[in-house]
């Protein structure tokens, strides 16, 4: 493992503050300081200034029911709300799995091991939607959600500085219209991926704008009755299973 990554993984240290650590000749690896980048294994005496890095052996993981108007980011230059001003300092140190945009909200999960909030990630593990668009569904809308499409130009409903033009939108995993009035069409959908605006952009290349955005599940672990802006810890079923996906996928933290 690259040593600003094991930083990261056993200690409070984002990865970006272990390269400052590293560069400034504040770690040292068997005795030995270092000012470049490294691999070191889980045998290997790591320290911070002088301090002995103890591998974690636990770890913790939160549900947060994310509010419209707010950002997945540790600290914003304009000044705006974050996760981070409704959550207990205690998590500050917490990394997001996946992110809800500005205008989204609903289930959020967060943890203080970066290596399950990757694996995570990057897992195919079913996420549900409910989803409000301004405008009608039809029958090609139903055809994509069904069969998916590659999309050369995906940047409608996408962030405006955005540099990813294109996406491949695989099929939804399930979906189901709930119904249309003014204008308007519900929807409740199960995806498998975490991609960039990845619902925004699919109805935004049907020129559908997604007006409302909720995120009730992620795997087994549902939103269920938590309100906007609170937290929870897993539960000890939640946490089983989480074990289990560590286990088949050789998950190390």
């Amino acid at each position: 493992m690259r040593i600003n990554k094991f930083i990261s993984h056993n200690t409070g240290y984002s990865r970006r503050e272990a390269d400052e650590l590293i560069k400034d000749g504040k770690v040292s690896v068997n005795g030995k300081v270092i000012t470049d980048f490294c691999e070191v294994t889980h045998e290997d005496k790591v320290r911070i200034n002088g301090r002995f890095i103890k591998l974690k052996k636990e770890f913790s993981v939160i549900v947060y029911h994310k509010q419209k108007g707010e950002l997945v980011t540790k600290k914003d230059d304009r000044g705006r709300k974050t996760i981070y001003d409704s959550l207990p300092n205690g998590f500050r140190k917490f990394v997001s799995i996946g992110r809800l945009d500005f205008a989204s909200e609903g289930l959020l999960l967060l943890t203080d091991a970066p290596a399950i909030a990757t694996a995570l990630m990057q897992s195919d593990i079913e996420r549900v939607y409910y989803l409000k668009v301004k405008g009608l569904v039809g029958d090609e809308v139903v055809k994509a959600m069904q069969e998916g499409f590659f999309a050369a130009d995906a940047t409608k409903g996408a962030h405006e500085k955005t540099t990813i033009k294109s996406m491949e939108f695989k099929p939804f995993l399930v979906y189901s219209v709930l119904g249309s009035s003014g204008g308007y069409t519900k929807l409740k959908v199960m995806i498998s991926e975490g991609q960039n605006r990845e619902l925004r952009r699919f109805f935004g290349y049907f020129d559908l704008e997604v007006v409302d955005l909720k995120r009730v599940s992620f795997g087994r672990v549902d939103l269920g009755m938590l309100k906007p802006g609170k937290w929870r810890y897993l539960t000890n079923s939640e946490y089983d299973d989480l074990r289990n996906f560590m286990e088949t996928n050789n998950v190390r933290y």
